[in-house]
């Protein structure tokens, strides 16, 4: 039997301060279609006296760490970091899905989830000319594992560096010594994993001298900022980056991106971090975009579905994806593009509209790419 001391996992989680109201519930996307039920589950913890069973918790997995319920919550509880730290006692004990047992094991032996191989990850480089931080530069870019090895994310990393070199950005990026940043082997619950993943990034870093980074990810944004102790980094998404060299006309934009355009707010980005008016200011700057916003925008977005390991695991109802919910919120609004700024948003996104076969109305786009064409 897989068991953890529930009184003392509730004090370490402040857990007591829950007055089972039920907002955590109520706006959790998941509990809509899956068992996942993060009022219930912190009830049972709370009940549950020196003994809470682990066995068949599968919704546990359901989780996308989209960071809803935390933010809802009136009493501050955190009802995501409870049930990360859930999940790290499933793995401690080995009782993993084949899937998640792969991405893991790859991060730990290639730097990276996906199974790549280590050498193979600056080949998203091309004929671009993109300078390595051995050789000296002010910000690191730091490009992630999806938009160093997915063939559709690479086009994403290709269109920042066009932007920012034209804006005059001196950046760099690691190659072959970049390795994960370790956001989603943490939220699976592998800690031990993560926290050698994090000392030896930090030291690489610490290696060049490098103060300032930006991101493609939302994901990598968030663990450098929150999740690596004391860094002392200057850590921006780059649509940050992007936002700033709009607004000071650092970019000179040659051509129109005469589109509707409608923005989906990553998780990772918004909700956790914030940051709503940079990706908004940068797409209003780029010519000919007329932006529209659906119902639940900002704080209100809707997950995609992608974090916190779904990437690799179907949850414990596979049938309609939140994914397929947000496609049709973007077309009832009448835009043309549906715009993100996240590796994981972009492809889920973009598998959803393919799924719904509505490929002739709507097209999927990071902001980079957007911003790129009018270039």
């Amino acid at each position: 039997m897989l068991q953890i001391d529930s009184r003392q996992f509730a004090q370490e989680h402040d857990l007591y301060a829950c007055i089972q109201c039920g907002k955590c519930t109520g706006g959790c996307p998941l509990a809509l279609k899956t068992r996942l039920n993060p009022r219930m589950i912190i009830y049972r913890l709370l009940v549950a006296g020196n003994g809470f069973n682990l066995e068949g918790r599968d919704e546990l997995w359901d989780c996308t760490t989209c960071s809803t319920c935390y933010s809802r919550c009136p009493k501050q509880v955190n009802p995501m970091e409870a049930i990360i730290a859930l999940r790290s006692a499933i793995v401690e004990k080995g009782r993993v899905h084949p899937n998640v047992k792969t991405a893991l094991e790859s991060t730990f032996r290639h730097g990276n989830p996906l199974t790549m191989p280590r050498e193979d990850r600056a080949k998203w480089v091309g004929d671009l000319p993109v300078k390595l931080m051995s050789d000296g530069a002010e910000m690191l870019y730091f490009v992630g594992c999806s938009p160093s090895y997915d063939p559709r994310v690479q086009q994403v990393a290709r269109a920042i560096v066009r932007l920012f070199q034209q804006g005059g950005v001196d950046f760099g990026i690691l190659a072959e010594e970049e390795s994960c940043c370790g956001s989603e082997v943490r939220r699976l619950g592998e800690a031990g994993l993560f926290e050698m993943i994090a000392e030896e990034n930090q030291e690489l870093f610490k290696g060049y001298g490098i103060a300032r980074m930006f991101t493609t990810s939302p994901h990598c944004f968030n663990a450098f900022k929150h999740d690596y102790p004391g860094n002392g980094l200057q850590v921006q998404h780059y649509t940050q980056v992007l936002a700033d060299l709009v607004e000071r006309r650092q970019i000179e934009f040659g051509r129109k991106f005469e589109k509707t355009v409608t923005y989906h707010d990553p998780c990772y980005l918004g909700k956790h971090n914030g940051v709503f008016d940079e990706p908004r200011v940068a797409l209003r700057g780029i010519p000919g975009v007329k932006l529209v916003e659906m119902d639940r925008s900002r704080q209100k977005s809707l997950c995609c579905e992608g974090g916190g390991g779904r990437m690799w695991l179907e949850g414990t109802n596979p049938g309609t994806r939140l994914a397929q919910w947000r496609v049709q919120e973007a077309l009832d609004t009448g835009a043309e593009i549906l715009a993100t700024a996240c590796p994981f948003c972009l492809l889920t996104l973009e598998e959803a509209v393919k799924h719904l076969n509505v490929e002739d109305r709507l097209r999927v786009m990071d902001i980079a790419e957007i911003a790129a064409q009018a270039l």
